[in-house]
């Protein structure tokens, strides 16, 4: 279900894309606008993977600079029927992760230095199981092209500041409309697409790790610090937002009028409902928090 509606969605950002580019330009601005798309995801396909780590400063780690991290990953792989990706720590004090990478075989997954330092060694596991069941559920791909194309809408639009949107029955007022509004759309469409997969890695991150309550603790934890230690390098790209685990942005006022991660609560009630017939083995978190880096 949580796939069918992922697809729906994405077809709703294709189908807003290629209206812009019909308004812009008719018939010949949609196809421009569909070789735009096709141009663009192609690069992200490849590359943004590569520049999202580069644009966080992540630092590889393996087995010998990191073997805490790396060998906990390596045992949720094997578990999760996954090669093991590429592990990467992030300086920041804020506790977060993210899982990119265009697909199993070619993923990395990053972990804040403020995530290994603040949470005990259950609620890491947690947290790198739902990374890697974004991983295994090939969210990554999917939240790379919804971005690029969220950020390939947005620049169309402001296009018609500078073509007034010839094709547009409004005209000047309709290319007004067009720059704010389609912008908007799909920021709204990605939202959407970005806490369905929220939902669905909590699921199945929690059946990786077998411990559903580790990964709640974990979120409860997160979406308090989050809210109180800055992230500059997310701050400064705002459209990188969904793929941590908990929202990074605060900093900016205008960063809590949307939000592309589902309700905290929410998502805690879900994972403790699973834990219910089997409470007890999943029930505390006893482990201290120590130095993973």
């Amino acid at each position: 279900m949580n796939m069918a509606r992922t697809g729906v969605l994405l077809a709703a950002m294709t189908a807003l894309f290629l209206a812009v580019g019909y308004l812009l330009g008719g018939e010949g601005g949609m196809l421009l606008a569909l070789g735009f798309a096709v141009a663009t995801n192609a690069f992200a396909y490849w590359n943004a993977d590569k520049l999202v780590l580069r644009m966080y400063g992540a630092r590889e780690v393996d087995a010998r600079t990191a073997p805490g991290l790396h060998g906990m990953v390596r045992r949720l792989s094997e578990r999760a029927g996954l090669p093991t990706p590429r592990v990467y720590i992030i300086d920041t004090p804020q506790p977060n992760a993210f899982a990119t990478g265009r697909n199993p075989d070619n993923a990395a997954v990053a972990a804040t230095t403020g995530l290994l330092q603040s949470l005990s060694e259950q609620e890491i596991t947690g947290v790198m199981a739902h990374e890697l069941a974004h991983v295994k559920n090939r969210d990554t791909l999917t939240m790379t092209v919804t971005a690029t194309i969220a950020g390939a809408i947005g620049m169309l639009a402001n296009f018609a500041l500078f073509f007034g949107g010839r094709n547009n029955p409004l005209g000047a007022v309709g290319a007004i409309l067009l720059m704010i509004l389609a912008p908007l759309a799909a920021m709204l469409v990605q939202m959407a697409i970005s806490r369905t997969r929220e939902y669905a890695a909590d699921r199945a991150g929690a059946e990786i790790c077998g411990q559903p309550l580790w990964l709640a603790s974990a979120l409860e934890k997160l979406g308090a610090t989050a809210k109180r230690v800055d992230n500059q390098a997310a701050e400064d790209n705002p459209a990188t937002a969904h793929l941590f685990i908990v929202n990074p942005l605060h900093a900016r006022s205008v960063d809590g009028l949307f939000s592309t991660h589902p309700p905290m609560a929410e998502r805690v009630r879900r994972l403790r409902s699973m834990a219910a017939p089997g409470r007890g083995a999943a029930g505390s978190n006893t482990q201290r928090p120590g130095p993973w880096g």
